[in-house]
């Protein structure tokens, strides 16, 4: 018989081993697990200490993820190279949503992209939503970044919730899926990034999106497809979007640990690169939800 812990919370397949790495920060062994009908992968016992994971280490890239750096971004948000995602982030949502008027970046961090939006399109009404250090810090700021209480009250009020690299780090996935439906409106649009699972290689552990200690949840386009029709959206087709050349220069740069804009960065042939990686993470295969 199948225990509980080794079925798919997706598709309720059986799950096999995909292998064990350790994490960089604690030095512990995490191992995942694979449903072997729609592929999502997900760590065995994942790391739910969410006050040490998330401390001001995290946020300055001395944590699990090195190569992110918030407190830079939050300081000089017009020199860092994550102004490109920003802009390519509001460019692929305003294409697929052109009456846009309400927007929610659920697990916003630092608030960078709701900062961005609300001084390169004023029209637009943003709010961010997040429990960390860096949210609260920005909400003092003037941020627009909603409590607990305030996200409870504004359920079915958006036309777009954006999650930027966050369902990967939910233990949940189908419940934080049901927390996005009921913030939006029947129609509204749910656009979200995450690595894509079906291009990692066949040692699952030496995928580059690994990071056991806060990536806990990989999913494939079948098992987002599954997940999002099991909560109430309609997955449909992303593709390719206005906005993916800008959204994949910054993983590019991300990768090669900058977190500055340089002027040679203007001479990169970035609309000749970014096709070749847009194919090679799979990033226009994962299917956006719409709210039914």
């Amino acid at each position: 018989m199948t225990s509980a812990a080794n079925t798919c919370r997706l598709c309720r397949a059986t799950a096999t081993p995909a292998g064990v790495t350790r994490g960089r920060r604690t030095g512990r062994e995490f191992s995942f697990l694979r449903c072997t009908g729609c592929g999502f992968v997900w760590v065995r016992e994942p790391w739910t200490d969410y006050a040490a994971i998330y401390d001001d280490r995290y946020y300055r890239g001395e944590g699990s993820d090195p190569s992110v750096d918030y407190a830079f971004e939050y300081n000089y948000p017009d020199v860092s190279v994550r102004q490109a995602e920003w802009d390519g982030i509001l460019a692929a949502v305003s294409a697929c949503e052109p009456q846009l008027k309400r927007w929610l970046d659920f697990g916003c961090g630092n608030g960078g992209l709701v900062r961005h939006v609300k001084k390169s399109r004023s029209e637009i009404e943003i709010n961010g939503y997040d429990t960390g250090a860096w949210a609260r810090r920005a909400r003092q700021d003037g941020v627009p970044i909603l409590d607990d209480r305030e996200l409870h009250s504004a359920e079915g009020r958006f036309d777009v919730v954006t999650a930027i690299e966050v369902i990967e780090h939910v233990v949940d996935p189908l419940e934080f899926l049901r927390t996005i439906r009921r913030l939006l409106r029947p129609g509204g649009l749910f656009f979200y990034t995450t690595g894509n699972a079906a291009h990692a290689p066949a040692e699952f552990k030496n995928w580059s999106y690994v990071a056991p200690e806060i990536h806990v949840s990989y999913f494939t386009p079948r098992a987002m497809t599954l997940a999002l029709e099991g909560t109430g959206f309609r997955a449909t087709p992303r593709g390719t979007l206005p906005g993916d050349v800008s959204i994949l220069r910054y993983k590019i740069l991300k990768g090669l640990r900058r977190k500055r804009q340089r002027a040679w960065q203007a001479w990169v042939p970035w609309s000749v690169l970014t096709p070749v990686f847009h194919r090679r993470l799979g990033m226009g295969e994962m299917p956006l939800g719409r709210a039914v």
